[in-house]
């Protein structure tokens, strides 16, 4: 049923205006049969105290405001991560504000966290909270906050019971400045306030793990800072990374990448991944981290695993290649292990990362 979906809808989709089937695919998923999907043990993943039955993911952005995370569960996800939510609502950056890249299998977003806010979002989690599987809640500050630590900390107190994991956002470039709290002291004091509200709100709503998603475009300096705050706050895991504002020479559609905004897909790919191995280096197995950016196919996501990913998010890729994608790359992780010599994935985690930060730096 899902080829079938993507053969029929695709074109459709791909003739609309990105915006506009995004929100068309969002309705067809509320109304869709889907049955949910075998479960193969090889492919099941334990990571920040939760058991995953397939390390992939799709990444905050898609479902923003938690209307189908159940779809997308019963699609073949291993989980899901809904937002970025913010505590109040607000309406994100002026349209147009995502554009497709077409021959670069790419896509330039400008929404700025637009979102529902808390109190819609909340009410929907706690509707579907005895249905199961993961469903992790992505943060964020309000654009015009004066408190930004404090929005973070407001978040965690209102969704901790609803929340499989939390993903502390300061990685977006769609809001301005949003990015300063990845440097050292802004972020050592937003990690300290976030991981005391997370332990202090566990005593009623249990363990919540705590996660910090990080950008591409930084240092090797940055990222040393990054690494050892999170390490230092004692956070549970790291998803690396955002989107980039670099735009490559090699991109084909010269006149849409002029256009503000972070870029994702395909051409992110070398960088996510190079970031990914460097951070994996650093954390030396204090966490596991989520790899992000470019996976496409069976491939791309075994090399996201082998520089140091224990679990995978993507979202561009189903832009381009169809929903269908998961389910390709489940069966391409389950025929990796069936020819082996590996058992499970974990024992893949790393096995290239070295090499990946020896290799030259993509761009």
């Amino acid at each position: 049923m899902i080829a079938l979906f993507d053969r029929i809808a695709r074109p459709l989709m791909r003739a609309l205006d990105p915006e506009d089937a995004h929100s068309l695919t969002v309705k067809a998923l509320k109304v869709a049969p889907l049955p949910r999907p075998a479960v193969d043990p090889r492919l099941f993943v334990r990571a920040f105290g939760l058991n995953f039955p397939n390390p992939i993911g799709i990444a905050a952005g898609f479902d923003k405001n938690a209307e189908v995370p159940d779809a997308l569960l019963r699609l073949g996800f291993g989980f899901v991560e809904i937002g970025t939510v913010t505590p109040l609502p607000q309406v994100g950056n002026p349209r147009p504000r995502v554009f497709r890249l077409e021959a670069d299998e790419a896509v330039i977003n400008r929404l700025g966290f637009n979102s529902e806010g808390a109190d819609a979002v909340l009410r929907r989690l706690a509707a579907r909270v005895d249905a199961g599987g993961i469903v992790g809640v992505n943060i964020g500050a309000n654009r015009d906050s004066p408190d930004r630590a404090a929005d973070y900390v407001k978040l965690i107190e209102i969704f901790a019971p609803v929340a499989s994991y939390f993903t502390v956002n300061v990685s977006s470039p769609n809001t301005p400045a949003l990015r300063e709290l990845q440097k050292l002291d802004a972020l050592d004091g937003l990690l300290a306030r976030v991981v005391e509200t997370r332990n202090r709100v566990s005593r009623n709503a249990g363990p919540v793990p705590v996660l910090l998603k990080i950008a591409p475009d930084i240092s090797l300096a940055e990222l040393d800072d990054i690494v050892g705050a999170a390490r230092r706050r004692r956070i549970d895991g790291m998803i690396v990374g955002n989107t980039t504002t670099a735009r490559s020479p090699e991109l084909r559609e010269r006149i849409k990448a002029i256009e503000t905004g972070g870029l994702s897909g395909r051409p992110l790919f070398a960088l996510s991944t190079r970031v990914l191995a460097e951070t994996y280096v650093r954390a030396e197995d204090a966490f596991p981290l989520i790899g992000v950016g470019g996976i496409n196919s069976g491939a791309s996501a075994v090399a996201k695993i082998k520089a140091g990913a224990t679990l995978l998010q993507l979202y561009s890729g189903l832009v381009f290649r169809g929903i269908g994608l998961v389910g390709q790359i489940t069966a391409d992780l389950t025929a990796v292990l069936r020819r082996g010599p590996a058992h499970s994935l974990s024992e893949l985690v790393g096995t290239d990362a070295a090499a990946v930060t020896a290799e030259r730096w993509p761009g």
